[in-house]
């Protein structure tokens, strides 16, 4: 040793170093997450209390921070309201893999906007905030590693970024640990669910492996968080109560206050209109026989020491690998009831009761704009006639696939009330002419009404819509038809686009002279009002009535009720949209979507309809023979159809009344109605002289 040490000049730089090496070799102390985030973690400023992390006052967070050491542990999920330390967990788990026992990390976010803004607002200043972090890093454009918006490397592994937009960002590497935050928020890809392919890069890990999946849930039929939360475990933070030690976890129904009227979030409605004293809320004990009332002082003791007694994260069923957390807000030791209940009072007033179920309860959101297709084959009726006594106006909706053209003729009344009368699938390649012909065919055929008059169909919307030049097919049948109003529409997404806007002309060939015009739809704020009025279970302006036959089968409204109105968050922000399973159709809905298109396109008047239909009811029932029995009969038949007409000018005269506007819909739909745009409005006509007998040639 002493001729080793004699060759350097400087034996104690050599030591020193020697010392620090040995330092290397030593294995990390074996703690838990929680101990040694309580050691080393400091929150950053700009957060509600920042400073060196403390459990005591997040007890909730200890409890899943040290799942992620509990023995067979290989998934989380975390579906929690807000301000219960969810970003804290996944930034504590981070660091944790980071300095005291590394492994190579791959951390998702729903885009690469979402990602950029997790790096600037939460990565970053947590890293800034603890350097002991830091330093086992690589630096940014430094020599030793890669530090950048992608990857940041360190001792023992490598932290990856990818986002759900971009498949590709979680190609080409393995981790035995992932991260995906706010799956609620991910879209599905051409390559599949991309939770899927980030759990894939975990595969091979086997036991090792962990995938962490966190988000505020959004829709009830489709979240993620939820599924995987059911999934799991179960496991929800139980409290004892102050006063008999029952325990029991939080619920919205045990939260009381002065004004209170519902019992659930599902009859909030009766909290509308009511005078409330937020400052009253308490917590009611879950145990009929205790009964007591928290107020918020006894409601964070329970949570702080839950643990303590016994309490804390239990789990409802049997642990497979698979742990799973839910809290609402109120498990919270920074929310005050006063202000969960002015959050829901505000919430509730906006019309947005789903932003607190997602937010402040964690929980997903049952509604949404949906018919009951069950219900809907259900409620099938024999129909007089071809068109019932109530529909006195037809129009046709036609939408185009690869190899087909479906179709639904729909009869419309007073109040825009309907009757499904015809529909049907004429197959074909839309390239081809035959399939046009034959749709020319269905366009021309007429009706028998149920008081004996003919009826033929008034306005047809034909979707354009297509690939592989099926659009331009369209076009060239469609020219010319506008005056036989056959009209070309192209659907058009977005919320606040009026049902049908003014009509555009669409060069269709070479020469100026050749055009269609063209119809932009609003499809979403039709989808709504179709939805709508599906879902009616009353008989009069906007019911939807359907024969009892069997082209209205159970797969039709199955077509017919495919999609339903989600809610989705991005970037924070609420976004309604339309949702449908990947593998169901909706060409019903479309068809009759586009019936509803050319009905707001023409804007028949049912009261002058209904006065035509009156004047040519008797001829149109006059028998053929004379003998007694038959002129009785045919007398009762014209007087029934007489007493029919005149209930159906009563009930209009009666709907104008009761709404006082001149729009024949129900009041719920009036506001999306009045988007419509005012050059499509019918101007209003005088009729005097010679011309009040001929009105129908001018409307």
């Amino acid at each position: 040793m002493t001729q080793a040490t004699e060759q350097f000049s400087n034996l104690e730089a050599v030591l020193t170093a020697q010392r620090s090496a040995a330092v290397n070799l030593v294995p990390p102390p074996d703690m838990l997450p929680s101990v040694w985030a309580e050691k080393n973690v400091r929150i950053p400023i700009g957060n509600a209390i920042p400073g060196p992390i403390n459990f005591d006052n997040a007890p909730m967070q200890r409890g899943i921070l040290d799942t992620i050491k509990e023995p067979g542990i290989r998934r989380m999920d975390l579906m929690l309201g807000a301000q219960l330390g969810k970003t804290t967990v996944l930034q504590c788990v981070t660091g944790y893999h980071i300095a005291h026992e590394p492994r190579s990390q791959i951390m998702a976010q729903p885009s690469e906007g979402d990602m950029a803004t997790f790096q600037e607002t939460k990565l970053k200043p947590m890293l800034e905030a603890n350097p002991a972090i830091a330093k086992k890093m690589a630096k940014p454009r430094g020599r030793h590693g890669v530090n950048n918006s992608r990857m940041i490397s360190y001792i023992g592994g490598w932290l990856m970024f990818s986002w759900a937009g971009s498949p590709k960002t979680a190609r080409g590497r393995s981790a035995p640990l992932t991260q995906a935050d706010e799956v609620d928020g991910y879209d599905t890809t051409a390559e599949g669910d991309f939770l899927e392919l980030l759990a894939q890069r975990s595969a091979t890990f086997g036991d090792d492996r962990l995938d962490i999946r966190s988000s505020t849930p959004v829709d009830l039929e489709t979240s993620r968080i939820y599924k995987g939360f059911l999934a799991g475990d179960q496991r929800r933070y139980y409290v004892k109560c102050p006063h008999c030690e029952f325990p029991q976890y939080f619920k919205w129904e045990n939260v009381r206050w002065d004004g209170r009227q519902s019992t659930s979030v599902e009859d909030a409605e009766k909290d509308v209109g009511v005078e409330h004293e937020p400052t009253t809320a308490r917590y009611l004990c879950a145990d009929p026989e205790c009964g007591t009332l928290w107020d918020d002082g006894e409601r964070i003791m329970a949570i702080r020491e839950a643990a303590a007694q016994g309490a804390g994260w239990i789990a409802t069923r049997p642990f497979k690998g698979h742990a799973s957390f839910h809290a609402p807000e109120m498990a919270s030791t920074f929310r005050r009831l006063r202000d969960i209940v002015q959050s829901y009072l505000d919430k509730l007033t906006l019309g947005d009761l789903q932003s607190f179920v997602n937010v402040s309860l964690g929980w997903p959101f049952a509604a949404g704009e949906k018919a009951d297709p069950d219900g809907l084959l259900k409620r099938r009726e024999e129909y007089a006639a071809q068109v019932p006594m109530g529909g006195l106006w037809l129009s046709m909706g036609v939408d185009m696939q690869d190899d087909r053209l479906e179709y639904e003729i729909v009869a419309w009344g007073v109040g825009e009330e309907s009757w499904s009368v015809e529909r049907g699938v004429i197959w074909g390649d839309p390239l081809l002419p035959d399939v046009w012909n034959d749709l020319e065919a269905v366009e021309a055929q007429t009706f028998q009404h149920e008081s004996g008059a003919t009826l033929r169909i008034e306005g047809t919307c034909v979707d354009t819509g297509g690939t592989g030049g099926m659009t331009a097919a369209a076009y060239a049948w469609l020219q010319g038809k506008t005056g036989r109003r056959i009209f070309g529409i192209k659907g058009l997404g977005g919320w606040g686009i009026p049902i049908v806007e003014k009509p555009h002309r669409k060069q269709t060939g070479k020469k100026k002279s050749k055009f269609t015009d063209l119809f932009r739809v609003g499809v979403d704020e039709a989808k709504l009002v179709v939805m709508r009025r599906l879902a009616q279970m009353k008989v009069g302006p906007g019911y939807c009535h359907f024969p009892l036959a069997d082209d209205w089968n159970e797969e039709f409204f199955k077509q017919l009720t495919a999609e339903r109105l989600v809610v989705r968050y991005s970037k924070g922000q609420p976004v309604r949209e339309w949702h449908k399973n990947d593998r169901d159709r909706n060409e019903a809905l479309d068809c009759r979507v586009y019936a509803y298109a050319a009905l707001k396109i023409m804007q028949p008047v049912f009261k002058r309809l209904a006065l035509r239909l009156s004047q040519r009811v008797a001829p149109a029932q006059r028998p053929a023979t004379t003998t007694p029995a038959a002129t009785k009969e045919w007398s009762a038949k014209v007087a029934d159809t007489a007493v029919k007409l005149h209930d159906t000018l009563k009930a209009m005269q009666q709907h104008a009344n009761d709404n006082k506007a001149p729009q024949e819909i129900p009041q719920e739909e009036r506001q999306a109605q009045q988007q419509q745009n005012p050059d499509n409005a019918r101007p209003k006509r005088r009729f005097s002289g010679g011309n009040k007998r001929n009105w129908a040639k001018h409307w």
